[in-house]
């Protein structure tokens, strides 16, 4: 029996092969490769996609943090609220500006940044707050923003892994500041590394412009102290293919989540995600809560499901951060905690309805051979 893999970018790919080869040959003919019309037009269409008035694509989600951090003048002796259950890009998006991140743990039984901890980690040197849309579940932003407004700090939305999200039925990435990446595995995905920050700051999103390419508008015209981060027009012509197919992507995604969530209710000792009554979740992942987490993982790759584990190590437990002190001896129990719990089963849309119920199968025997 063919095995179930997480996620295939190939498979998802068959409806739209076509359309994403006549996009690349397009520039291929074009001459034009960096910084021409295929990167402004997509520009143009995911702001307006995201309710929102400007795009300024960037090389990487990554170089998207940075950007926004720096753009809004981050840097050395500064510190950054970011949530201590996230994947490590946002911790070095942070530390490339020379600031510091201060790490603040997820709400009790949650996965999201606590913004109700919020006001005890800033401090005098405190500057702006990254909120990450983990999973694609947004973050309460009206909460968030209210913080920041409270005491003048920026907010860099991370919203790498929620293209297409709602929160009180604002699109995720209708704020001031949001970064995403276009990653191959997003909901929204390139054919290499890309990302894209979107404003409803036309002075910001100069700034960014200016950032990304060596401080320059064009030519020789350097303004500032800039760096090398565009999203060339070969990436920016397949995403304005996939863009048009967001929206059912993400739809099917949810059908996915609720069949899993439908099925798998009454399994014990496993805590199925759930969606704030203020949300759009757009399932990037699909995340359980479970005991033995490694020996149920074990076994559904013995049934042919592959599964993956966001995040195994948290970030202050990697050797990148772990000698720098950014926590005290009691460490951070939520993030730990999830590290050795979480267990995120395919959500793909290319899953066929036979595979998502090979993995409903697998799950259930796994879990019950342990009990």
């Amino acid at each position: 029996m063919r095995p179930v893999p997480f996620f295939e970018v190939r498979e998802l790919h068959q409806g739209v092969q076509r359309e994403i080869e006549e996009a690349l040959l397009r520039v291929a003919r074009s001459g034009w490769y960096v910084l021409g019309p295929e990167l402004a037009a997509f520009e143009e269409e995911f702001a307006e996609y995201c309710e929102n008035t400007h795009c300024v694509g960037t090389s990487s989600g990554f170089n998207t943090l940075e950007l926004g951090l720096r753009a809004h003048g981050v840097g050395p002796g500064d510190e950054v609220l970011v949530p201590s259950h996230t994947f490590i890009a946002t911790w070095l998006a942070v530390s490339a500006t020379g600031a510091r991140p201060v790490p603040v743990e997820p709400a009790e039984g949650g996965f999201l940044l606590d913004v109700h901890q919020l006001e005890r980690a800033r401090t005098p040197r405190t500057r702006a707050v990254i909120p990450v849309h983990l999973y694609g579940h947004p973050v309460d932003l009206d909460e968030v923003g209210a913080f920041a407004r409270e005491h003048g700090l920026a907010v860099v939305e991370d919203a790498a892994q929620a293209h297409g999200a709602r929160h009180r039925g604002r699109r995720v990435g209708s704020g001031h500041t949001v970064a995403f990446s276009l990653y191959p595995g997003k909901n929204l995905g390139a054919l290499g590394d890309g990302g894209a920050v979107v404003t409803n700051d036309g002075e910001l999103a100069d700034r960014l412009r200016l950032l990304r390419n060596y401080g320059a508008r064009q030519g020789y015209d350097h303004r500032i102290m800039g760096t090398n981060s565009r999203l060339d027009e070969m990436q920016a012509a397949v995403l304005r293919v996939k863009l048009r197919y967001l929206d059912k992507w993400n739809a099917r995604r949810a059908e996915i989540a609720r069949h899993y969530t439908k099925t798998l209710g009454d399994l014990p000792s496993v805590t199925l995600p759930t969606v704030a009554p203020e949300a759009e979740h757009v399932w990037h992942q699909y995340v359980l809560r479970l005991p033995q987490r490694d020996a149920v993982q074990e076994h559904m790759k013995a049934s042919g499901v592959e599964t993956r584990v966001h995040y195994p190590v948290p970030v202050h437990r990697t050797p990148a951060y772990a000698e720098q002190a950014l926590v005290g001896p009691e460490g951070l129990p939520r993030s730990e905690r999830l590290a050795d719990e979480v267990l995120s089963l395919p959500v793909g849309p290319q899953l066929s309805d036979p595979a998502v119920d090979r993995v409903v199968d697998a799950l259930r025997a796994a879990v019950a051979a342990l009990h």
